[in-house]
Parts: C-alpha cells; structure tokens; sequence
C-alpha cells in the first residue's frame, strides 16, 4: 500500500486513536501524543520523500508536538474530516495521498479528489512494527 508512489500520509489521528479502547477517552492529548510517538518511529522507515501529516481535532489539539519535527502536525480549526479533505485537494497529485481513516464518509470525500485510502489497523501494525524495529 505504501509505496514510492506515496508523497504524502495523512493520519485522520481522531479515528486512528478511537480504534483501539485503552482508555484514550480520559486522556485525549495524551493519546494523541502516543500516536506522535509512534509515527515519529514510523516516520524513520517510510521513503524521504513522503510527508506524514498528522490531523488533530477537539481536546486532542492541546497535545505538545515540540520534538516531532519530522511530522506535519495539523490543528484543525473546525471539523477535522474537513481539514484532511483540504489537505488532500490543496496537493498538487492527490493520487500521491494515502489517508488512513475508517470513516466511510471521509474515505468518498478523498476518494471522490483521487487519493487512496486505508484503514487504523494498516498504520497501527506499521507502527508497532517501527518500534520493535
């Protein structure tokens, strides 16, 4: 799925976070900081040339991203389906865009511009991957 032809991740980090129930709800900064974390590991094993761009929403936006200097963190004013959807047409080849989300909605917004989509579970296993790299 992520191949050299892939210029740019977008994470939908409210519906990556919401996959898995460890408690995320209590502390919705703090689960987006552990997917900072981990993407930053991810980020390590991707090509050069592909930008992660991480949409955060709600009480999730409060989280420090100061030393994930090698992702694109995005605080989206509004809704955050709206702000990847912005993302993905402002780019010049939207073909080049993988967005991970499980939201069908959000995947036909994306789609419908030409941009691949994939699920929580395919950046969830990469990750856990990078960090037992």
């Amino acid at each position: 799925m992520l191949d050299d032809s892939v210029r740019m991740l977008v994470v939908d980090a409210a519906n990556v976070v919401g996959s898995r129930p460890d408690g995320w709800w209590r502390d919705r900064a703090g689960a987006a900081r552990r997917l900072l974390t981990g993407l930053a590991a991810l980020r390590e094993h991707l090509p050069p040339s592909c930008d992660v761009v991480v949409v955060l929403e709600g009480t999730a936006k409060a989280v420090d991203d100061n030393g994930f200097h090698n992702l694109r963190v995005l605080r989206a004013a509004g809704s955050g389906d709206d702000a990847i959807v912005a993302v993905t047409a402002e780019h010049d080849d939207p073909a080049e865009i993988l967005v991970v989300t499980a939201d069908r909605g959000l995947r036909a917004r994306v789609e419908a511009l030409g941009a691949r989509t994939t699920g929580p579970r395919w950046l969830l296993d990469r990750i856990d991957s990078a960090r037992n790299a």
